[in-house]
């Protein structure tokens, strides 16, 4: 292992071999439907809430406009590489043939950080709308296996809750494994109509919405700060656009899926900014629904849409089914993509030796990464059973900041060495824009918590360790 080793487009495609080999299977409309799936659901359903009630107050909506935009200058980075490199493993990928091998190690080890825990999020969002529903039925589960057993208290800490495992989301996490395992084909026609159906059902709810809205509750649109920093004010916005960037993690699994796409050079770059436009619109007319229902302080849950639409009234007791079906079907297709983009991410790392190869070897039939799929959905179904929803989201948030930092790095770093290289889109104003990329990707960063920092760097200093294991375990032993 060498750390500053660099690998060529070619060498990160890989053999080609039946063993390896990737199907072609993704076209445009597929791929749209997988970023879309992926970031319609998570943001909207789980962390609007929790930003509204906890930093911003209405002006969330604000807070999705700043992470969008944060998120648009990454997607030009995103796309230029893709349109460059068009193959697995996204950031880490671009990474390596830009810095080397040990910045790729780093990038993928954030890249584990932001799908493994990003699934589990979504896991339980899922399994806090479905106890809602069925609480509107008269039904329920017992409290010991809907929930994890620790929360994030009052102090930052953990706090035990009394229950062993939150069952359904550790359930659906390995249901959804095994659809993965029926190949990528099938997975993006189940994604295809759950997000098609999603979509149109929620643009009708926020149609209705807008009627039974008090303006009294977006007043004041931003709530003074109440002197700590990122409880609202204009620093409580910024953290709240940090916390809510996790909701876009779905354009850079479009990325993941470079190498599944026909004619990738065009119809990724194409998909990642048709991505994150669609979902900023449907993401801030939500918000604004939403906190226009009911006032923000209540909205400190897991399923905030439903207790928005709760508190409305008889007015919209129709949309409560509909919006519990939508997300209970809805959430299944964000945590498809999710896993998928996990799963590559391994696939790209075992191709490389920075993994086993068993996590780049593919099934003959349908041409899915078995070793890795599964380990995914073993991970994340673990983590959606014992770990709290607070914690998660700002994890996976500091997480994805530093990749998306990492790949405007990668385009000014590349612009430079390769200058003549072949780039079917060119990310506009570089360097420019890619430094601005890089600062904003970073201000965000700085305005999560603290204990989020700390996370953090025990995570590097897992995988620098890691990384060091691995290259020790392959240094050639003296005769």
């Amino acid at each position: 292992m060498t750390p500053f080793a660099r690998k060529t487009v070619g060498e990160l495609q890989g053999d080609r071999s039946e063993k390896t080999r990737l199907s072609r299977d993704i076209g445009l409309f597929a791929l749209v439907c997988f970023g879309v799936g992926s970031t319609v659901g998570a943001g909207i359903f789980i962390l609007t809430g929790t930003v509204a009630a906890q930093h911003a107050g209405p002006a969330v909506t604000l807070a999705f406009v700043i992470a969008s935009l944060v998120c648009l200058l990454a997607g030009l980075c995103y796309a230029e590489l893709s349109a460059m490199m068009p193959v697995a493993g996204s950031a880490y990928s671009y990474c390596y043939a830009s810095m080397g091998e040990a910045a790729a190690w780093i990038v993928g080890w954030c890249l584990m950080l932001e799908y493994l825990f990003a699934g589990a999020l979504v896991a339980i969002g899922w399994s806090a709308y479905l106890q809602s529903v069925l609480h509107d039925f008269g039904l329920g589960l017992p409290t010991i296996f809907t929930q994890a057993p620790w929360k994030l208290g009052a102090d930052r800490t953990l706090v035990a809750t009394g229950a062993l495992v939150d069952l359904p989301a550790f359930l659906l996490t390995l249901v959804c494994t095994l659809l993965l395992l029926r190949g990528t084909s099938f997975s993006a026609r189940i994604n295809n109509v759950i997000v098609v159906a999603k979509i149109a059902a929620m643009l009708v709810v926020v149609a209705a919405g807008f009627a039974f809205v008090d303006t009294a509750n977006w007043v004041p649109y931003i709530p003074a700060n109440d002197g700590r920093f990122g409880h609202f004010g204009l620093s409580g916005v910024v953290q709240g656009a940090a916390v809510l960037f996790f909701a876009y993690v779905g354009f850079d699994a479009v990325s993941t899926l470079a190498q599944e796409v026909r004619d990738p050079q065009r119809t990724v770059p194409r998909a990642l900014i048709a991505s994150v436009a669609l979902t900023t619109v449907l993401y801030v007319l939500v918000g604004l629904v939403v906190t226009g229902l009911v006032h923000y302080k209540m909205l400190n849950v897991a399923d905030p849409v439903y207790v928005a639409l709760r508190g409305a009234g008889p007015g919209l007791a129709w949309a409560k089914g509909m919006i519990g079906f939508v997300a209970i079907a809805g959430l299944v297709s964000v945590l498809l993509v999710t896993l998928l983009g996990q799963v590559r991410i391994f696939y790209a790392m075992g191709r490389d030796g920075l993994l086993p190869a068993a996590f780049a070897r593919t099934r003959e039939s349908s041409h899915i990464p078995l070793t890795g799929t599964i380990v995914t959905g073993v991970i994340s179904a673990i983590a959606a059973g014992i770990l709290p929803l607070s914690l998660l989201g700002e994890l996976i948030s500091m997480g994805t900041l530093f990749a998306f930092g990492m790949v405007a790095l990668s385009v000014i770093i590349l612009r430079r060495r390769e200058p003549d290289a072949p780039r079917p889109f060119k990310v506009p104003l570089s360097p420019w824009l890619p430094m601005l990329s890089i600062a904003a990707s970073g201000y965000l960063m700085w305005s999560l918590p603290l204990d989020t920092w700390v996370r953090l760097g025990v995570w590097l200093v897992l995988g620098v360790l890691f990384y060091i294991g691995l290259a020790v375990s392959k240094k050639p032993r003296p005769a």
